[in-house]
């Protein structure tokens, strides 16, 4: 494709040649317009011309002609680009022609011109109405081409997409129009689909509305309908949702655009557009957070994040970058996905005082020498073993990695000073069924711990379910399958999840932490679980492929430590709700810190001896911690 085309840019060379011709039009217009108001008023006959009236028109309009250019370049006139005509510049035309008027006015006046005042009003009203066609002719005439096909072969057109358009308004007119006027594009609009009757069996751009939500199927069909573009950035989620989940039904490639900003910023185009997710089809309004808040929080601060370069945590950088820490350092064991997150802010925040840096959470010294150095006021610790297959097969290294791990850091964070210790926590804490889970609620029961015996340090948890997206997570492994022919794996159709994007959950979890006062286990709303099995049916749908047909998916059992649902809350914990409702805290469990700390040097000691006794010591520590065979007959 042509990239200057596509951009709405006109290399140098063809505008000046596009302006030439449309300065010579437009003199030959002015030229044509008043000689053929003279034509009309003297019966149509060049002849009885008075001879006096010629001469005027004669030393007059060089200097008629000259003016016009002269006010049409400086209303812009000759900068559009053909394909792109609008009503922009037909309202140009129309203030050009204001002052025009005024020009010709005075001209006629105080140069004594001797020509009939009906003359001047045809001439006028007609040069307006050539100089106005004369823009729109182009675009028009393309118009026709490709309605009738654009001079392409039947083979060209069936090579085309056929694309059915869910919304008339600005953004699928919009769309429409760039669909329409692209000569490079394999697609091409045939009908539009709006819920608006007052808008039913008109045309946009000459395309019909054919219908509303509840003739998508139909129409799809009759139409032959190969990709569905969604055009309503406005639209409630819950009503996206439900039509996106009628549109998948059709088997067609499906389209979005992401959201009402586009609209804002001017950027619905064709390559605004991404293929409508899973995401979409969840039916909730995206999280939104108090970013003054945030701002409040981090602005002028030293921030640390622990396991940066992971998904949450590169996720943490990104956004804390954006509220202008004083300092951001970090801290991550993986030196490949520190350096990718590291040259990523480098690149949009080159001001910034960053920090990258190596390390273990495991390391004693090494946690406390960079903490004592750096001094941060803010420490995200987001470092720990995660997958909960391969920790129930290397139980020791859970323990090691993620309750020891944060022991150690929190000690590091309390002796430096840190203000403010904010573990990132999991709904696999609540009650677990694996060792991943079991370690998890031992960090929360470690910052519990320590905000009672630091009371300098805001230490607290904030809890939540599975992120969209991240790594090791069930929908990229989804898609994976889908791109290898298949077979899509479920481990169980009745297992639920709750979903949320990282971003999402990273806002939350930053605007948890402004309401940190210490001790708090935060839990954020994850709106409703969703079943495994309707989202992996989804994705097939998404991609084209009807589930059990084209695609199969096969059960594959429960994996070690798996539960068929995750919860968000222990029942011995209460809920009270925070200023952002989406964001709520559970109440903090008694216990014997004395114990609880003997019972970590006891953790620390046995996981260092791998030991297979572990998880008695865990099960000690975590008595909601039972076997998931056990868990499932609950």
């Amino acid at each position: 494709m042509n990239n200057n085309k596509k951009n709405g840019n006109v290399p140098g060379n063809t505008w000046l040649f596009q302006s030439l011709l449309l300065i010579v039009a437009d003199i030959g217009i002015v030229l044509f317009s008043y000689m053929f108001a003279l034509w009309i008023r003297f019966d149509l006959s060049l002849s009885s011309i008075p001879i006096r009236f010629l001469n005027t028109y004669r030393w007059s309009m060089p200097y008629w002609s000259i003016i016009t250019v002269v006010i049409f370049y400086l209303f812009r006139l000759y900068h559009s680009i053909w394909y792109f005509v609008s009503f922009v510049e037909l309202y140009a035309l129309l203030k050009s022609y204001i002052l025009l008027s005024i020009c010709y006015f005075a001209g006629a006046r105080f140069m004594k011109m001797d020509f009939p005042n009906s003359c001047f009003i045809i001439g006028f009203i007609l040069s307006f109405l050539l100089h106005s066609g004369i823009r729109y002719s182009y675009r028009f005439m393309r118009l026709l081409y490709s309605l009738n096909g654009g001079g392409e072969s039947s083979e060209d057109l069936a090579s085309h997409d056929r694309v059915m358009v869910i919304g008339a308004g600005s953004a699928g007119g919009t769309l429409i129009k760039e669909l329409i006027n692209s000569e490079h594009l394999h697609e091409r609009p045939v009908c539009i689909i709006d819920d608006n009757p007052n808008k039913q069996r008109r045309l946009l751009d000459g395309i019909p509305v054919v219908g509303t939500r509840t003739d998508i199927l139909e129409k799809a069909r009759e139409y032959r309908i190969t990709e569905i573009i969604y055009a309503i950035p406005t639209a409630d989620a819950t009503s996206r949702s439900d039509i996106l989940n009628i549109c998948k039904e059709t088997g067609c490639k499906l389209k979005t655009i992401p959201g009402i900003y586009q609209l804002v910023n001017g950027e619905v185009s064709i390559s605004s557009l991404r293929d409508v997710d899973v995401m979409d089809l969840l039916g909730r309004d995206p999280v939104l957070v108090n970013n003054d808040e945030v701002f409040q929080m981090i602005e002028g601060k030293t921030v640390m994040v622990t396991g940066g370069g992971g998904s949450i945590g590169s996720e943490l950088c990104r956004q804390i970058s954006r509220h202008a820490p004083k300092q951001l350092i970090i801290f991550d064991i993986y030196e490949n996905n520190a350096y990718e997150i590291q040259q990523e802010l480098r690149m949009e925040h080159p001001g910034m005082d960053l920090q990258v840096l190596i390390g273990s959470v495991r390391n004693t010294h090494r946690i406390l020498q960079v903490m004592v150095k750096h001094k941060p006021d803010i420490v995200f610790h987001a470092a720990a073993h995660k997958h909960v297959p391969l920790m129930e097969a290397s139980p020791n290294e859970a323990v090691k990695n993620n309750a020891i791990g944060t022991w150690k850091t929190a000690r590091a964070a309390a002796a430096a000073g840190v203000k403010k210790f904010v573990l990132i926590s999991t709904d696999k804490a609540v009650n677990p069924t694996n060792v991943m889970g079991a370690t998890k609620r031992i960090c929360e029961m470690v910052v519990q711990m320590m905000g009672r015996r630091n009371p300098g340090t805001d230490f607290v948890a904030v809890r939540f379910g599975n992120v969209l997206g991240s790594n090791g997570s069930v929908v990229p492994l989804f898609k994976k399958q889908i791109a290898s022919g298949g077979p899509v794996t479920v481990t169980d159709k009745r297992v639920t999840r709750f979903f949320m994007t990282i971003p999402e959950a990273v806002s939350l979890v930053l605007q948890a932490s402004y309401y940190a006062k210490g001790g708090e286990i935060f839990i954020l709303d994850m709106g409703n679980p969703v079943l495994i099995d309707d989202m992996a049916r989804n994705l097939i749908r998404l991609s084209g492929y009807t589930p059990d047909l084209d695609m199969k998916i096969v059960y594959t059992g429960l994996r070690p430590g798996e539960k068929l649902y995750e919860e968000m809350l222990m029942h011995e914990e209460g809920m009270r709700d925070t200023p952002n409702k989406l964001i709520h805290i559970g109440r903090p469990i008694e216990m014997d810190d004395d114990w609880f700390i003997q019972k970590l040097h006891e953790l620390d000691e046995k996981s260092r001896e791998d030991t297979d006794s572990i998880r008695d010591i865990i099960r000690e520590v975590v008595p909601t911690y039972q076997n998931a065979k056990d868990a499932h007959r609950v």
